[in-house]
């Protein structure tokens, strides 16, 4: 079983981002990325809608062998995740969840911005993370609209790309923030821009590489670590314009990718 798959979808591209950090710190392991991009993005979409694709896709990663599935997408994890690991419980399920505490710890200000989905602010998950951990700090909420859009054809910088996240960081700045959480998996592929737009005295923080770190200590703890790399693989699949995904693949992570397509029928996911 240890050297079975590590299972991780997205609505979309977003998720590489929390791929790219899975595959770098667990070195050995094999890692299948699906990738819903027939219903991209899921931010705008209902909760129930979310929670049957959701289902849909766990179900196709545990038949492929998946060992531990990471839900790469905060606004998935916000609506799907228990209910996921309600219906799978015979393996780990992990989510994310925006970084309020870590963003709490960090501000001098006592103002937090977190840009996300409507769907992410809506959710259970991340109303009990602020009741959790934001206190006496401030939390600005700035829903990102078209942020995600951006990313998915590839324009990470420019103008217009700039004029939107302008439009989304300002009300946070002006409102005091000092410290701003990327509250979608998309947002830090332009982070950089971000950085370049705040200036160095304000942290932006991506709660990426904390969950790859997560994962190791949970597949350990279950004793589902990998000890050798021989056999691994990195396995990509799409439920929509596959050609298209693979060159943002290279493009966003560096990897070659001959993504294998999935198709959408009746509720379920098929082999294309």
């Amino acid at each position: 079983m240890s050297g079975a798959p590590i299972g991780i979808f997205d609505s979309g591209l977003g998720g590489l981002s929390v791929w790219r950090q899975v595959v770098h710190h667990l070195p050995d392991e094999s890692v299948i990325y699906l990738a819903d991009q027939a219903h991209v993005p899921y931010g705008q979409r209902s909760a129930q809608e979310i929670q049957a694709y959701c289902s849909e896709i766990a179900g196709q990663l545990i038949a492929m062998g998946c060992k531990a599935i990471v839900v790469a997408c905060n606004t998935a994890s916000a609506v799907a995740l228990e209910p996921l690991r309600q219906a799978f419980p015979q393996l780990p399920i992990l989510g994310l969840e925006p970084a309020v505490k870590p963003a709490v710890e960090l501000t001098n200000s006592g103002v937090v911005g977190v840009m996300a989905t409507p769907a992410t602010f809506q959710g259970e998950l991340y109303r009990a993370t602020v009741g959790r951990w934001a206190g006496d700090v401030q939390v600005v909420e700035q829903v990102c609209i078209g942020l995600a859009d951006l990313v998915e054809i590839g324009e990470l910088e420019g103008e217009r790309c700039d004029a939107l996240l302008r439009s989304f960081l300002n009300p946070m700045l002006e409102a005091g923030a000092d410290t701003i959480v990327l509250g979608c998996t998309h947002y830090p592929f332009v982070i950089e821009a971000i950085r370049r737009l705040v200036g160095p005295g304000l942290a932006v923080l991506d709660p990426a590489p904390a969950v790859a770190r997560h994962l190791g200590e949970v597949l350990t703890a279950q004793g589902l670590l990998n000890g050798s790399s021989a056999g691994r693989e990195l396995r990509f699949f799409t439920s929509a314009q596959p050609d298209r995904f693979d060159r943002s693949v290279g493009r966003l992570v560096g990897a070659r990718c001959r993504s294998q397509p999935l198709v959408w029928h009746q509720g379920h996911l098929h082999h294309g």
